[in-house]
């Protein structure tokens, strides 16, 4: 058949992409192209001095022509990767940069680091970034492909990108009405209840709280003249403990799951900072040359022993 590419979201929606082309390893003449390959990454918009690009970010490789990855380790998926899939396709914009325009995004790996490059990373790294980030990402190289949540990994994000994503609910006042009929009306103008509600799972939603709004951040979001209940909401806690609005998660029809809410929660009581982190590089160095000494000693033996 002929070569087609989809990108999946998070709702398990299914995008028909063209314009793409990832021609095989060690084909001069570019014409081939894989089938059955599942990619894993993020697609971003990179703010540059030509203006804006979209580029996806690969950060994983499951199944490459057929041949399942998954139970490989982080840097042989990344591996296979590089060898069979990236770098014919940047052979191919090499040759023939007249292509590049006509395709609908460009592919990059995702760059990482080593997990002790903190300060690199704060200083340099992300505020040189083309596009957002919320933060970083401690990915362990040696282990295989976990589907859901994978307990070894783990996401650090400033304190200010700490959120929960809620259901909101609105819950207008009802007010008498003053011209003595007896009368009420519900008062749409004055800063309502905004209930907040998270996903249980086969219990569907729980109420879990309320947002606190203030005047004018009432105002900007009517003057926005746009539905608001029952949509999602991204919300970060300030020092006081309240739920605050950030933005709205149009892409998301559900809320988290109570489990995960309950562990942002845990992560801004208990937060690490980025000070923290930075002053923590030294050790983290110190366990990761021991790890690799490990690594590399255990390779030694096994090549022996098959000598």
């Amino acid at each position: 058949g002929d070569e087609a590419h989809f990108l999946i979201d998070r709702r398990n929606d299914f995008w028909y992409i063209s314009g793409l082309h990832f021609p095989l390893k060690d084909d001069a003449s570019f014409a081939s192209f894989h089938t059955n390959t599942l990619i894993d990454g993020e697609l971003v918009i990179d703010s540059l001095p030509t203006g804006p690009r979209a580029t996806y970010l690969v950060f994983d490789c499951l199944t490459l022509d057929r041949k399942p990855l998954i139970s490989r380790t982080l840097d042989k998926r990344l591996a296979y990767f590089k060898d069979g899939v990236f770098a014919p396709y940047a052979e191919l914009l090499r040759k023939f940069p007249e292509e590049r325009p006509h395709m609908p995004f460009e592919v990059q790996l995702k760059d990482m680091q080593l997990p002790y490059g903190l300060e690199m990373m704060f200083r340099a790294v992300l505020p040189g970034l083309p596009h957002g980030n919320d933060g970083l990402i401690f990915t362990c190289r040696g282990a295989a492909y976990r589907y859901g949540t994978d307990p070894g990994i783990l996401k650090w994000k400033p304190e200010n990108e700490n959120s929960v994503d809620f259901l909101m609910r609105l819950d207008f006042a009802v007010v008498k009405d003053d011209g003595g009929g007896g009368g009420s009306y519900t008062d749409y103008d004055a800063v309502p209840v905004v209930n907040l509600f998270v996903w249980t799972g086969d219990r569907g939603e729980k109420w879990y709280g309320t947002l606190h709004l203030e005047e004018a951040e009432w105002e900007e979001l009517k003057a926005r003249g746009e539905p608001l209940d029952e949509r999602v909401v991204e919300c970060s806690m300030d020092e006081s403990g309240r739920w605050r609005f950030m933005r709205f998660r149009d892409d998301k029809d559900k809320a988290n799951h109570i489990s995960t809410v309950e562990s942002v929660i845990e992560s801004i009581r208990d937060r690490v900072t980025e000070a923290e982190l930075i002053g923590a590089a030294g050790e983290i160095k110190g366990e990761w040359k021991k790890r690799q000494g490990q690594r590399d000693e255990e390779a030694r033996r096994g090549t022996g022993v098959k000598a």
